[in-house]
């Protein structure tokens, strides 16, 4: 998983396999939710807008969400910094090309960037 950060709204991230995606994925949010790794400082509720690439597939897709969780910098148990971002009610394309790259992944991980 990569991601970029520069004084934009933007951000852009690409998860370039199963592990990474599943590790990212926050399927306890209403909508569902990405952790996207960041040391940028972003508050609760802030808006962003993401540009997310998954498994190589060169087309990215557009998505605006709400932040819900802040991983800081020197967060406990070696998790990256980052934010957890909110789907908006209208991502329906984001969540069908999740789910559709996770369905044959186990749901029992055990290492997530969030819990």
């Amino acid at each position: 998983m990569s991601s970029e950060d520069r004084d934009s709204p933007l951000l852009s991230v690409a998860m370039e396999d199963a592990n990474a995606l599943r590790a990212a994925h926050m399927p306890f949010i209403v909508n569902g939710g990405l952790f996207i790794p960041t040391p940028r400082r972003y508050r609760l509720g802030e808006e962003v807008f993401v540009l997310l690439r998954l498994m190589q597939d060169p087309r990215g897709l557009p998505l605006a969400g709400r932040v819900v969780w802040v991983t800081p910098v020197g967060a406990s148990g070696g998790k990256p910094p980052g934010i957890g971002v909110q789907f908006a009610d209208h991502d329906d394309v984001v969540r069908q090309r999740i789910a559709a790259h996770l369905a044959d992944y186990p749901e029992d991980v055990e290492e997530t960037f969030t819990l």
